[in-house]
């Protein structure tokens, strides 16, 4: 993996390839390489690093041609290098590109080095070349042999490949791993995300599992799905327009998406209200007989959107009286889990192609749970597809691999569903009353989020502070305990800091030891019934030397000390605290990591959408 970019046309493809690649830099990567077929030849060019590099390259010699295939690498096979770059070859006649993980590859490259096949690279992608060259020698078209040879595959792939015997073909096929086709005006594309062809089109099909497909150089597009069967999949229009790949007058898109969250998450919240209350029809025809007879929920996710869930845990038993496990979806694969009746199973992702929690939803559908429920931002993705109940996050492209506007508009969607599951199983007055005022509070949210990102600059002369530290802690109570994680998660992520999160009540039972005047705490404190618990908790750091970070509402009476700096956040509703006072935390991340002189974007060794295990 990481990202794939293909084209024929009836123009020179090279600057529409290299773009494609500026534009799936985001997703991160280690190498990145081009192969183009011009005049009957197939030429290529890789590097090692950015794609400026291979840009590099390329201005020194060009690769002209019509019919090309490109791709951003991150390491699974093989160390990072140029030889282990992609494409990759078979004998100058087939190049392939490959996102995700052949399984089986050891096995298949053995018996192709039987037959005198040399390999030149350490991965698992070459193995796929030379099966392809091995139909082609047989006589088979590009089309038909790739078709073929995915039955021996095992793992998760996408795959791009070209021939010098079809210089005006190119081919593609998905699972386990997305795949989109650009359809073009006597042209067509190839990619593993939109945005990687927003410069040449903005109607896409998004291929399903185990569909291969033919892209011809006047337009011409055919699919078979995983049975051989010609099929029809249908045209999307990209709703969010070409301006979401740009940072505007933004230093980073992590800072700008930052600041798309009041918008977004309005967006989130439209015609999902009314005056009563949350729209249970906004999750689909089924949705309310569904969370009627839900009895349970289990919520299984990964990474941030893991932590998402955590937060809902707390919103579905305490607002919607419906018991809940969290899990991630790694973990609950290679368990034996107890489903007890009428339990609704529920997948929150970003992209919807995260390969753990995928994998877990296919899993569920042997276990008897009642139904599937996706919290997602892209509606095409597989996720959307193979659940009984979606509900879009509408968050647009996130461009920054750490999660912002993903993250707070997935609680958004939480919420709906805690108010959607509550009035489905049915409220007593008290309970109408107390959703009335949750969704008063939601309708009031992208403004007080506003006021939020106001602070950005006090934020940032706080996160001096930091710039000289190697670990931090996080501490929150109840369900800001998982926005601790996440504030963790994010400072980890982006700065390098090592950064961990505790409940607060858990400081006494070890992670105490660790607090001195070197090591940092930052503690979310709303004015909840938690308060004067977390008060004496923040007193325990104190009295050992340490440097406390309070990010409170004023009204809770914490003052600046010598040894204490406190940031006051607005006041809102306290179901939604938790949403609101991520943002502060995301600021303080990003502050610290332009500090640090990290990549704030693309930040090492990590990839945006995580579609191998």
């Amino acid at each position: 993996m990481c990202g794939i970019v293909a084209a024929v046309a009836q123009r020179n493809v090279q600057g529409i390839l290299l773009e494609g690649l500026r534009r799936l830099e985001y997703r991160g990567y280690d190498s990145a390489g081009m192969s183009v077929i011009d005049a009957g030849a197939l030429t290529r060019k890789r590097a090692l690093g950015k794609v400026a590099a291979l840009d590099a390259q390329l201005a020194a010699g060009a690769l002209p041609g019509h019919t090309g295939i490109a791709h951003t690498r991150w390491a699974t096979h093989g160390k990072p290098s140029e030889a282990n770059a992609h494409p990759h070859h078979s004998y100058e006649q087939i190049a392939v590109v490959h996102n995700g993980i052949i399984e089986n590859y050891e096995r298949l490259k053995a018996r192709l080095e039987a037959k005198g096949y040399s390999f030149t690279s350490e991965t698992d992608t070459e193995v796929i070349a030379h099966l392809m060259f091995e139909r082609i020698q047989q006589g088979l078209t590009l089309f038909d042999a790739t078709a073929q040879i995915v039955s021996e595959l095992g793992g998760a792939y996408a795959l791009g490949l070209i021939s010098t015997h079809e210089p005006d073909v190119v081919v593609g096929a998905r699972q386990g791993s997305p795949l989109v086709v650009g359809v073009g005006i006597d042209e067509a594309f190839l990619a593993s995300d939109p945005l990687a062809l927003l410069q040449v089109t903005d109607r896409f099909i998004y291929l399903e599992e185990g569909d291969v497909v033919e892209l011809r150089g006047l337009g011409e597009i055919r699919i078979r799905d995983r049975s051989g069967r010609a099929v029809e999949r249908p045209v999307h229009t990209f709703e969010h327009g070409d301006g979401a790949a740009h940072k505007g007058e933004y230093r980073h898109f992590m800072l700008k998406e930052i600041f798309e969250q009041p918008e977004v998450i309005a967006t989130a919240l439209e015609g999902r209200l009314s005056e009563e209350g949350v729209l249970v029809e906004s999750f689909g025809p089924e949705a309310q007989a569904l969370f009627a007879r839900a009895r349970q929920v289990h919520i299984i996710a990964c990474g941030t959107s893991y932590h998402a869930g955590l937060v809902a845990r707390y919103w579905l038993e305490r607002y919607a009286g419906v018991p809940v496990q969290v899990e991630v979806a790694s973990e609950y694969r290679y368990r034996h889990p107890v489903v007890l009746d009428d339990t609704l199973f529920v997948t929150l992702s970003q992209s919807g192609e995260t390969a753990d929690t995928l994998a877990a939803l296919r899993f569920a559908k042997t276990l008897g749970y009642i139904g599937s429920l996706a919290i997602c931002n892209v509606p095409g993705s597989s996720l959307v597809r193979e659940s009984d109940l979606t509900l879009m996050t509408r968050a647009g492209p996130e461009i920054g691999v750490a999660s912002t506007k993903a993250f707070t508009t997935q609680l958004v969607a939480l919420m709906l569903l805690t108010l959607a599951m509550g009035k489905a199983q049915g409220l007593d007055d008290a309970q109408r009353a107390e959703q009335a005022e949750i969704v008063a509070a939601l309708k009031t949210l992208p403004r007080v989020c506003q006021k939020a990102l106001a602070l950005d600059g006090a934020i940032e002369a706080l996160s001096q502070a930091f710039a000289e530290k190697h670990h931090a802690l996080f501490l929150g109570r109840g369900a800001h305990y998982p926005i601790a994680l996440e504030g963790a998660l994010k400072l980890k992520e982006i700065s390098y800091i090592h950064a961990e999160a505790y409940p607060a009540g858990e400081l006494k039972h070890g992670p105490l030891a660790l607090v001195d005047s070197e090591m940092p705490v930052i503690s979310v404190a709303p004015n909840d019934d938690l308060l004067e618990k977390l008060k004496s908790n923040l007193q325990e750091v104190r009295a050992r030397g340490g440097q406390l970070f309070v990010f409170a509402e004023e009204s809770i009476g914490i003052r600046d000390q010598q040894d204490v700096r406190v940031l006051g956040v607005p006041v809102i509703h306290e179901s939604l605290t938790p949403l609101l006072y991520t943002l502060p935390l995301q600021l303080l991340s990003y502050h610290v990591a332009v500090l640090k002189g990290t990549d704030v974007d693309q930040p090492r060794n990590l990839a945006k959408s995580v579609t191998v295990e």
